[in-house]
């Protein structure tokens, strides 16, 4: 079966759709949030953050709002949140299927 485009989202694509979450944003107001959220572990840069933009207004997954000089806000489509979802709900199970195993004993004894 053939991937979809965006069949799995990277650590910074997922917060970036978890920054619009919040309210539509510009790419600084983006980086901002990421960096605040993840209290510096993550940053991203401005040509990772555009490239990223730039997916998503292709799959539809954020739309494009205002621009006012070389500033551009975009907002999140209900396509966007369905595929935030879709990806939390990924690393929940994750999480959970880690936590079970270490219940049972299966912690890494290297």
């Amino acid at each position: 079966m053939p991937k979809k485009s965006l069949d799995g989202l990277t650590e910074s694509m997922f917060y970036v759709l978890m920054a619009f979450c919040r309210m539509p944003m510009c790419g600084t107001d983006i980086a901002e949030f990421i960096s605040t959220k993840t209290r510096g572990r993550l940053q991203v840069g401005p040509a990772t953050l555009y490239t990223i933009l730039g997916k998503f207004e292709h799959e539809k997954y954020i739309e494009e709002i205002e621009v006012s000089g070389r500033k551009r806000t975009y907002r999140l489509t209900a396509r966007g949140l369905a595929a935030y979802q879709e990806e939390v709900a990924r690393l929940a199970a994750c999480v959970a299927d880690a936590e079970s195993e270490r219940e049972s004993g299966g912690d890494f004894h290297g």
